[in-house]
């Protein structure tokens, strides 16, 4: 049976995180028809048994997915595709969902030419480092064939129609934490955008974002991978060289993150060339 929404939650050995991100979960009680996804990223701890209890005692369609090669992007693949909502949500295991989550999410794809959205990410506990947050209050439309700026759309609560993903064939399984490569999240949107489909940053779908991290993490390899797309070339090409004109005249963290970028994108483009000669050689 379709239903209008999936929430999707990727996990891997955090069962202490993921209780409290569930109990957030079940505050939901939405008008549309909804279920959750859980997918078990291959862990050695106490995750299967807390989600068969929790199953158990809630009173909305829960279901379970194992992916046991590690990786965010082919976690995410899982999630999606063993998902029957036509909205497909995403959200982190150390993410609370706000209590209209999903009515908000479904709202968002009220009109239809939004194939893509990202929502409002708060930041949980002011001890953690202020990144991978979102608080703008004001929606931003994304015209098609746009870049995708590191930030914009967070896979901490993203939003996707199913046949988006279905068209771009879901998430680069190569991508993603658990990879050596993050990017997974703005990948995806990337693909999308250059599909044809309209991108949206909504402030009215809220999760709090409890990281704990004290360090923010770069993404060259992403714009890399756009690079080497011959349509996205030109946009991602450009973000790079304004990047390096203000090299000497920006700050030193955005040096540093320009520094963190290349050495990223360098890391990819070498993984690229040793996986095509490994495959060569067979």
């Amino acid at each position: 049976m379709k239903l209008d929404a999936s929430l999707v939650i990727c996990t891997r050995n955090r069962a202490t995180q993921l209780k409290t991100c569930l109990e957030y979960v079940a505050r939901q009680q939405p008008s549309c028809s909804w279920e959750l996804v859980v997918v078990d990223n291959g862990s050695s701890d106490g995750t299967a048994g807390l989600l068969t209890e929790y199953a158990a005692a809630v009173g909305f369609p829960v279901a379970t997915a194992f992916e046991g090669i590690p990786g965010l992007g082919r976690a995410r693949n899982a999630g999606w595709t063993a998902a029957r909502g036509e909205i497909i949500t995403f959200t982190d295991d150390d993410c609370y969902v706000a209590p209209d989550y999903m009515d908000r999410a479904c709202e968002t794809f009220a009109d239809p030419k939004i194939g893509f959205a990202g929502g409002r990410i708060d930041l949980f506990d002011p001890a953690d480092y202020p990144a991978t947050i979102r608080t703008d209050p004001q929606p931003q439309l994304i015209e098609p064939r746009s870049f995708i700026a590191a930030g914009l759309l967070q896979g901490a609560n993203m939003m996707f129609r199913r046949r988006v993903l279905e068209a771009i064939d879901g998430f680069d399984s190569d991508l993603g934490p658990g990879n050596r490569f993050y990017g997974e999240d703005m990948d995806a949107q990337a693909r999308a955008s250059y599909a044809g489909w309209w991108g949206l940053y909504t402030p009215k779908v809220v999760v709090a974002h409890h990281h704990r991290r004290t360090e923010q993490d770069m993404r060259g390899a992403y714009k890399t991978k756009c690079i080497l797309n011959h349509e996205m070339r030109s946009a991602y090409i450009r973000v790079w060289y304004w990047q390096f004109r203000h090299v000497f005249t920006g700050s030193p963290q955005s040096r540093r993150e320009l520094a963190w970028e290349m050495n990223g994108a360098a890391g990819y483009l070498a993984d690229r060339l040793r996986k095509r000669v490994s495959g060569a050689n067979r």
